[in-house]
């Protein structure tokens, strides 16, 4: 599996007119234009996995898990959502689109891309303990909550810990590769190291 896939064609291709497969279903009433405001990547949440999608000042509505749970976490501080796993296929795409059009605040953008750096990446990986510790803990809290949300979001931190532990860093360095040649890496080529 290449450990690298651009969703970014997937956005354009919905943006510029055709429709989000499902969309209906998954987003009855908002829509996001993607037009990032100046402090979005300054304001992102310190838990989003590097790649074009994060969340930063969302909503605390708690509606992206409901459309792409293998993406969307909260924060236990506000509530906030953010991106614990990149899309991988152009249905994840649709979903973390659908999670995002569903915030009323705007608070995601797909521009990392633009923002991410190597030394970024690199940095945010040293630093992976912080999140998974955090991940770990909320985990611990919220599966024996008494709220049925919580419960469930439990799960999301639960995923995140399994993959900070075993896929992210195969991801990291294809995302590497991709920030530095802007292609996805050959069969067998060499990737950066973390």
């Amino acid at each position: 599996m290449t450990p690298y896939w651009d969703p970014l064609p997937t956005v354009r291709t919905c943006a510029e007119g055709e429709p989000l497969p499902g969309l209906a279903k998954w987003v009855p009433a908002y829509n996001h234009s993607w037009d990032t405001w100046p402090d979005a990547w300054q304001e992102r949440n310190w838990r989003n996995v590097p790649g074009p999608f994060y969340g930063a000042a969302t909503d605390t509505c708690w509606v992206g898990r409901g459309v792409a749970p293998d993406h969307i976490l909260y924060d236990d501080e506000y509530g906030l959502e953010f991106v614990y796993r990149q899309p991988r296929t152009p249905e994840e795409t649709y979903r973390v689109m659908a999670a995002a059009w569903q915030d009323p605040m705007a608070g995601f953008a797909c521009d990392g891309d633009e923002r991410w750096t190597p030394e970024l990446v690199r940095e945010w990986w040293r630093n992976r303990g912080r999140v998974r510790s955090w991940a770990a803990a909320l985990e611990r809290n919220w599966s024996v909550s008494d709220r049925e949300d919580e419960r469930e979001a439990a799960g999301g931190a639960r995923a995140y810990v399994a993959y900070i532990d075993d896929g992210l860093a195969d991801y990291l360095r294809g995302y590497l590769f991709w920030l530095s040649e802007r292609r996805p890496p050959a069969p067998g080529e060499p990737l950066p190291i973390l």
